[in-house]
């Protein structure tokens, strides 16, 4: 399983090895959800799933705090040697509950 490790993460984001998909950076704008809120998140938060499966390389949503100290939710991906975002949002209480760490059933 190829699950990723958010030290890694870490070390790559503070070392600038960051892609930005157009994607994520259509909805960070749409969201009102900077880039500086994103590293805050991958920098303090916590991976709570993981998408060993994701293509082209296994992904993770991590949890944390933007800047503004509202939840955010950050999809990444990683090769090892750089961190695609892939998208970032603020997740609903109907999907995660007010603590936005645990994705309620279906």
């Amino acid at each position: 399983m190829n699950e990723l490790n958010l030290e890694a993460l870490q070390k790559l984001c503070e070392s600038g090895k960051l892609a930005w998909s157009v994607h994520a950076m259509e909805r960070l704008q749409e969201r009102g959800i900077t880039k500086a809120d994103v590293i805050n998140v991958i920098c303090h938060g916590e991976i709570i799933e993981q998408y060993p499966d994701a293509f082209p390389y296994p992904a993770c949503l991590i949890l944390g705090n933007g800047l503004n100290e509202l939840i955010v939710h950050v999809v990444c991906g990683s090769n090892g040697a750089i961190l695609k975002i892939i998208t970032a949002y603020y997740p609903d209480d109907e999907t995660f509950g007010k603590s936005g760490k645990i994705r309620k059933e279906r």
